[in-house]
């Protein structure tokens, strides 16, 4: 297997974190572009709506500064400009996708920590939607023993969730009693009168609104914000296991 050299063009706080695992791993590593490179580690997500990177600057000046035999590390690589290359994307990987869901539930607790006026053993809580996210965040909550419903769309999922212990309501269920609610589900499930009630903490954790109101905590992205730190030993360590397994 060819030796592997990685330039992190990424310049979030996970990669800068990353690449402090990856350089104890025994990993080589280079800060500019060069003709020896092997891979590109961007930042996860890597691109801005608008296709630039995450800091803002072109990327196809950075590319034309690469050899073209690289590999490209990243998140969401659709980008037009890397038609022909050799890319890996994390947010395709099962792994790294589930892992990163875990950091994001406790981030998302974080959040709702510091909005809340009671402990969570006192709060009625709403999770929407039982994908990964949803998941963990619901196994959280319960072992803190919040009093919490998981809003789903699937019977069948309502079913199972109910023969498990949990609480469980569909997606055309009235809403009340709810002192947090967070929400996974990438597009409006619910109407725009879930109610507004005192001292209500709203969360949408989804890639895309899910909730309506101005009193809702827009929060994509928490790993890389609130724990750069996981979000890169995380980054470090799928890329270490790609290599094992010979992906990359």
């Amino acid at each position: 297997m060819k030796p592997m050299l990685i330039f992190p063009a990424g310049t979030t706080g996970a990669v800068r974190y990353a690449s402090d695992v990856l350089h104890k791993a025994g990993v080589a590593l280079i800060d500019h572009p060069a003709p020896e490179i092997t891979h590109l580690l961007l930042d996860v997500p890597s691109f801005s709506p608008e296709g630039n990177l995450r800091n803002g600057s072109d990327f196809p000046p950075l590319l034309e500064r690469l050899p073209e035999s690289i590999t490209v590390i990243g998140g969401n690589l659709s980008h037009s400009a890397l038609e022909g290359y050799r890319k890996y994307d994390l947010l395709t990987d099962e792994d790294y996708l589930a892992q990163n869901a875990a950091i994001t539930a406790e981030c998302a607790l974080r959040i709702a920590g510091s909005r809340l006026n009671a402990t969570f053993r006192d709060t009625p809580a709403l999770v929407i939607g039982w994908g990964r996210i949803g998941k963990y965040l619901t196994q959280l909550l319960m072992a803190m023993h919040t009093p919490v419903c998981v809003a789903v769309r699937n019977k069948k999922d309502q079913a199972l969730l109910n023969a498990l212990g949990y609480r469980a309501i569909g997606m055309d269920a009235a809403l009340g009693g709810f002192r947090l609610i967070f929400n996974t589900v990438p597009e409006i499930v619910f109407p725009e009168e879930i109610p507004k009630c005192r001292d209500c903490v709203k969360i949408d954790l989804a890639s895309r609104k899910g909730l309506e109101g101005d009193d809702v905590i827009r929060a994509k992205g928490l790993p890389g914000v609130l724990a750069p730190e996981s979000s890169g030993r995380l980054i470090a360590g799928s890329i270490l296991r790609l290599r094992k397994e010979e992906q990359l």
